[in-house]
């Protein structure tokens, strides 16, 4: 793509980033063939292809965003399959990240816009306010369909029926390995998820410590920054990244890691991208350095080796969440693992395909994101397993919002098959067998 930034605004690293971005895009139209929201609305300007041109028109003019400008990019769920599929390697997901920045900065949305972005960014990355806003969702479901507003609807809905208990297990501290030491990581025990579901932690500490890790949850780690970022809120999210950046890096400095472990697919493409986002900042060689040592838990995982297991009669529907397999490029290690522990594994069809839970964007694009969501449950049940697994908190209370088929961690399941206990959700359910296996190893 031709571009025509003049030299004064190629001065600005943003700017200079996405002019090579820009470039690279040849308008081949690949990116609408996996795009959720072209196939669910057919407009152009809701396709990659179409967005880069909204981009690119807005930045190279310095334009003051329109909302129409502003209502395609919103539409987008940065669920980066399209950077998959892109055959000239376009980073949309530094592109798009941008434009949000921009818009945060120069565009000045209508009242109910702002009051629910803010809402967000206060509650959702605070575990103890999350679950106090839990609570009052919780009380207020029943009269959900008052709501005049689909996004208020959204909220209310989103409440889980049950609030779990507190989990100690994501208190700064250091769960010693309970094999001989193999590795000393540092597990990011994220924002949102400890106050939706602290088995996910619990179960994953457990695995690691059994296989010979020590696990430290560092003081002063919390929010990965990811939703304010997507928000365009850049300041907001390099100031909560940051900290995770220091929190982290006195660890190295201290008793050293030899990894950063996330659990939450979403949290782990942004915390992978922390050396991009700092780059030009004074804490870009520890961010640098920080980014260096992430890994998701199944990277870990097919590092560390699982015993081998015999099968098991349980048939596992995998959901490939979009910050794992297009985010950061995972797509196999997931469902090697639950396959050599004994599970069987299936796929849904269009297994590419976002579930619609993107961060916030099952709350802020409710009816795109209800519609992303039945596509894939009716494809998942297609399957007819007895539970389906997934890496990603997210995709997790989407898709269990929609099926009674049990909705778990990967990491519980690996945990379960090595000498865990039952992940709770699969617990006095008909479809699932009431089987213990012994600890491999353990």
């Amino acid at each position: 793509m031709q571009t025509h930034f003049t030299d004064e605004q190629l001065a600005d690293p943003e700017i200079a980033r996405s002019n090579e971005i820009l470039r690279a895009c040849v308008h081949c139209g690949f990116c609408t063939a996996t795009c959720p929201t072209y196939q669910i609305l057919g407009d152009e300007l809701d396709s990659p292809r179409g967005r880069i041109y909204l981009i690119k028109d807005m930045l190279e003019n310095e334009r003051i965003p329109d909302a129409k400008t502003v209502k395609h990019i919103d539409r987008c769920l940065s669920c980066l399959a399209c950077m998959t599929t892109c055959p000239s390697g376009v980073h949309y997901m530094h592109l798009v990240d941008h434009a949000r920045a921009y818009i945060n900065e120069n565009y000045k949305r209508p009242l109910s816009d702002r009051a629910l972005r803010w809402i967000l960014a206060r509650i959702l990355p605070y575990p103890g306010r999350f679950r106090l806003a839990l609570l009052g969702a919780k009380m207020g479901r029943p009269f959900a369909r008052l709501m005049p507003d689909p996004r208020l609807r959204a909220m209310l809905e989103m409440a889980p029926k049950t609030i779990p208990p507190v989990s100690r297990n994501d208190d700064p501290q250091t769960h010693a390995a309970r094999a001989p030491r193999r590795k000393r990581v540092a597990l990011m025990t994220g924002c949102a998820q400890k106050a939706l579901n602290t088995d996910i932690n619990d179960a994953t500490i457990r695995l690691l410590t059994r296989l010979g890790c020590d696990v430290v949850v560092a003081k002063g780690a919390g929010c990965c920054g990811a939703l304010v970022h997507h928000m365009g809120k850049t300041g907001e999210s390099h100031e909560t990244a940051a900290r995770n950046i220091r929190a982290w890096s006195a660890e190295m400095e201290g008793g050293g890691l030899d990894a950063i472990v996330i659990n939450t697919s979403g949290c782990g493409t942004t915390v992978k991208d922390y050396g991009h986002m700092f780059r030009n900042d004074a804490l870009a060689e520890e961010a640098a350095r920080v980014s260096g040592i992430t890994m998701d838990i199944s990277e870990l995982l097919m590092q560390l080796g699982l015993p081998e297991g015999a099968p098991k009669g349980l048939t596992v529907a995998y959901h490939a969440a979009c910050s794992l397999q297009h985010g950061q490029q995972i797509k196999t290690y997931p469902k090697d693992l639950l396959r050599r522990v004994g599970f069987d594994v299936v796929e849904p069809a269009d297994s590419h395909l976002c579930c619609g839970s993107a961060g916030t964007y099952n709350l802020m694009q409710p009816e795109i994101s209800k519609q992303l969501k039945a596509r894939k449950v009716e494809t998942l049940e297609a399957k007819k397993p007895d539970v389906i697994a997934a890496g990603n908190i997210g995709c997790m209370m989407q898709i269990a919002g929609g099926t009674d088929i049990p909705m778990v961690h990967t990491a519980e399941l690996l945990d379960w098959a090595t000498g865990g206990p039952m992940p709770p959700a699969m617990e006095g359910g008909e479809r699932v067998p009431n089987l213990r296996f012994a600890a491999a190893g353990a």
